[in-house]
């Protein structure tokens, strides 16, 4: 068979069952070599929105989503989207067809050195060079993008490579497993937990990719100890849990208003340190820090650990809480409690332009609670982030790591496939829509039914919020927009304009009924922005 079969079947041997991408000169031998498998290649409109449909179904599956791309400037756009990926510790991996292997040592037409390009931001970045290696490569791709800590490959494919004639098999798929907790360091995180005296958990998205959210629920609750989320990891305690505090990292202050200013010990669960940096939540460098997790921790001033618990978290959680003290488990529910206040209070909202507030209110009585929300990146993340209430992980889906603008929409795209049987909502801010709107023809094509929610307020509205809050004016963040409703309507899709608060819940409803795309232009009141700064404190630089 030609390498690009061998290829093929490799990727099929992995239970890939989509590959995103566009077609190029340099994978014509691939694509041929699709139409004789069972994988379904998703033809989308840019190489960035097939790198975050890749992302985005990597997080929700936890297996690597594939995208592809031709040499150049093709592989070029997959780059930030492969980035996010890698960053927020989402299984991806990338092709990218490339020239022959004739013309890569001299400056050639389209020719850059991509192996070296994306090895910075992939955890392996490779480039076959003889068909015999495929079935080692694609294996190797895939065992390290699904690894803990998960993250992107990426794969060159010389053209040339794609065409040879090769006798070969894929290799036997063996999924990893993190390796069992030491006993000795069981003992010793039970010894500290029962002894402490305000012991505080800290969860991230590690625990959601590993599968032990019962097992922190039940942990919380057995021991009695509060846990505040990360962004990343909403739903991974459930909100109406006893335990729940709520998600942390909008401003400096949620550490003292959650209960980390006054914890002797800090239980970190799954925590990537990208998703809320330790200097916001332990700026006194002073306090007990136990790291339970798959991998060993970062190294980090404000992150030293007495103790790592390294090993599948689910056994360590179950291991440790049945070897300690129970706490009394009065919850410091501050935070919790001030969102749902505040979410309360403008449950009725008729102001218009609509208020962050009630948008979330609206669309999380809407929505069902196991439909997924894809967020992007902007003011509207901050509250979506702090306000949209989760009882299930990976139903409110953030990218913090690498916090890249355009993921909402090619990411409900990817979601709707991952989990068809859910109703799926990309919630966006206008700047970051308009960076990936093009996929609305992949959605109508494909005949994907998702709801684009649309925050509008012709701006850059995070970085006008932060320029507001530190230097009183703001500078080069106004835009226009075009008539989002005729936008969606010249793609076949539904648009609909809010002209009146009250119209959002009956619009929203009938958008999540519908069996194709549907595009609500919202107008936001952005003035909320500084308000919730004056009573919360300085928000971070980290969201």
């Amino acid at each position: 068979m030609k390498a690009a079969e061998l290829f093929i079947k490799s990727l099929e041997n992995e239970g890939v069952e989509f590959i995103f991408g566009i077609p190029g000169e340099e994978n014509l031998d691939v694509m041929d070599a699709l139409l004789d498998s069972n994988i379904d290649f998703i033809t989308v409109r840019h190489e960035q929105g097939a790198a975050f449909m890749a992302d985005v179904y990597g997080r929700l599956t936890g297996r690597a989503g594939v995208c592809l791309a031709t040499l150049g400037p093709g592989a070029t756009n997959l780059i930030t989207g492969v980035a996010d990926a890698n960053m927020d510790h989402a299984p991806l991996v990338a092709i990218a067809g490339q020239a022959s292997t004739h013309r890569l040592h001299k400056e050639s037409h389209q020719v850059l050195d991509l192996e070296a390009m994306f090895l910075p931001i992939t955890k392996y970045s490779t480039r076959i060079v003889s068909p015999e290696v495929i079935p080692e490569i694609i294996r190797k791709a895939f065992k390290v993008a699904q690894t803990e800590k998960t993250g992107a490959c990426f794969i060159e494919f010389p053209e040339n490579i794609a065409e040879m004639e090769v006798d070969d098999t894929p290799l036997r798929v063996k999924h990893a497993t993190p390796p069992e907790p030491a006993a000795e360091h069981i003992e010793r995180a039970a010894e500290i937990i029962s002894n402490a005296k305000n012991p505080i958990i800290l969860a991230g998205n590690g625990v959601i990719r590993s599968n032990a959210c019962e097992e922190l629920s039940e942990f919380a609750a057995k021991l009695g100890i509060p846990v505040a989320n990360t962004f990343m990891a909403k739903g991974v305690i459930p909100f109406r849990h006893p335990m729940a505090l709520g998600s942390v990292g909008l401003q400096s202050n949620d550490y003292a208003n959650c209960g980390f200013a006054n914890a002797d010990v800090i239980i970190c669960i799954g925590y990537d340190m990208v998703e809320y940096h330790p200097y916001l939540w332990h700026p006194s460098r002073d306090r007990t820090i136990i790291h339970v997790d798959t991998s060993h921790a970062e190294v980090d001033a404000h992150y030293s650990v007495v103790l790592a618990v390294v090993g599948n978290i689910r056994h360590s959680l179950n291991r440790i809480a049945a070897l300690t003290t129970p706490h009394e488990g009065k919850a410091l529910r501050v935070l919790r409690d001030s969102l749902i206040t505040e979410m309360n209070l403008h449950r009725d909202d008729t102001e218009f332009p609509v208020k962050p507030q009630k948008i979330i209110w609206d669309l999380r009585t809407a929505m069902d609670l196991e439909d997924i929300v894809i967020c992007d990146v902007g003011a509207h993340k901050m509250w979506m982030s702090r306000m949209f209430r989760c009882e299930y992980p990976n139903t409110c889906i953030i990218s913090n790591g690498f916090a890249s603008m355009g993921i909402a929409l090619p990411g409900a795209i990817a979601a709707k496939l991952a989990h068809p049987e859910r109703k799926v909502v990309a919630v966006t801010g206008d700047a970051g829509f308009l960076m990936n709107s093009q996929e609305i023809e992949t959605a109508m094509r494909l005949n994907i039914a998702i709801v684009i929610l649309i925050w509008n307020d012709a701006s850059y509205g995070l970085i006008e919020w932060k320029q507001q809050n530190q230097f009183g004016r703001k500078s080069h963040v106004e835009f226009t927009n075009p008539d989002f409703v005729q936008y969606a309507q010249s793609f076949g899709a539904v648009g609909v304009r809010v002209e009146q608060t009250e119209q959002l819940m009956p619009i929203l409803q009938e958008a999540l009924q519908r069996d194709t795309v549907t595009v609500i232009d919202c107008p936001v009141d952005y003035r909320e922005n500084l308000k919730l700064t004056e009573t919360l404190g300085q928000i971070t630089l980290t969201t």
